[in-house]
């Protein structure tokens, strides 16, 4: 379980600067502007996400069989 958390903090650590950078004002760049106009930055986020826990529940998988293949092949 250990080795889990440790991934998943792996997996966080480097999109937490993004979250905590502050906005300078009303400077917006051409490309962010044009994503929020047309909402695609939602659909973009939401596709990064599905990957992300999809990763995290196959990892949690691989991980409960990988300890209940150590317990049945330490007995």
């Amino acid at each position: 379980m250990r080795k889990l958390k440790y991934i998943f903090t792996l997996l966080v650590i480097p999109g937490l600067p993004a979250l905590v950078q502050a906005q300078e004002g009303n400077k917006e760049s051409a490309v962010g502007e044009f994503m929020r106009s047309t909402e695609r930055s939602y659909v973009v986020i939401a596709v990064i996400l599905t990957i992300l826990i999809g990763l995290f529940l196959y990892l949690v998988r691989l991980e409960k069989k990988i300890s209940r293949l150590e317990k049945d092949n330490g007995q």
